[in-house]
């Protein structure tokens, strides 16, 4: 019986449930309908029972007052079941909905190797171990270069100071405490605009 159940459902089909769903739906607005049209109808006869004078008349009123109500509730009754028959619908509708949407990504090529975890978590591993491998080859590399900068003396017949460069070098910082010395001392005899003044001329003269 389950099995033959089950056969049931694999041939249903979205459409065939949109449709009665619709279906109903035009069921459940027409009795909306009624029920607004009877509210209407049972205050026009209140108000007709208000201002009647005749009492058969106004029997013939609550009669058709109460009669109107018992139908009014009837057809609320079957409005909700009519509702909760289509929330029931829809819910069979997500789920054929999501059968076919779960379905076909997991019949994707691709995506069917998401359900290997152990051939997947073979794969990750092997990554993980050729990028373990590989970041250590990179920092192995990093450290010889360190180690062999490390042996490296620089050579002073190319890069160091000769005599020559000495002397220069020598000459370079004698000059700069002079002009130092003769700044201070521009300060001290001329005070501030002395000293823009000798500035002035050094540019001038360059």
């Amino acid at each position: 019986m389950g099995f033959l159940s089950f056969l049931k459902y694999r041939k249903l089909k979205r459409e065939d449930v949109i449709e009665s769903i619709i279906k109903l739906e035009k069921e459940q607005e027409m009795i909306e309908d009624g029920i607004v049209e009877k509210e209407a109808e049972i205050k026009e006869l209140l108000e007709k029972g208000k201002k009647e004078k005749s009492q058969d008349i106004k029997l013939l009123y609550a009669k058709k007052i109460n009669f109107l109500k018992t139908q009014k509730e009837r057809d609320a009754k079957r409005g909700m079941f009519l509702l909760y028959n289509i929330d029931q619908l829809n819910k069979l509708k997500t789920a054929i909905e999501d059968k076919t949407f779960y379905g076909d990504v997991s019949k994707d090529k691709i995506n069917k190797l998401l359900q290997d975890p152990a051939g997947l978590s073979a794969y990750l591993n092997k990554a993980l171990k050729t990028r373990i491998k590989t970041e250590e080859n990179l920092t192995n590399a990093d450290e010889t270069f360190a180690a062999v900068d490390m042996q490296y003396d620089e050579n002073e017949k190319i890069y160091g100071a000769g005599q020559n460069d000495d002397q220069l070098l020598a000459m370079f910082e004698e000059t700069e405490a002079a002009d130092s010395e003769a700044d201070i001392q521009t300060i001290d005899n001329e005070g501030v605009a002395g000293l823009y003044k000798t500035k002035q001329k050094d540019i001038a003269e360059e």
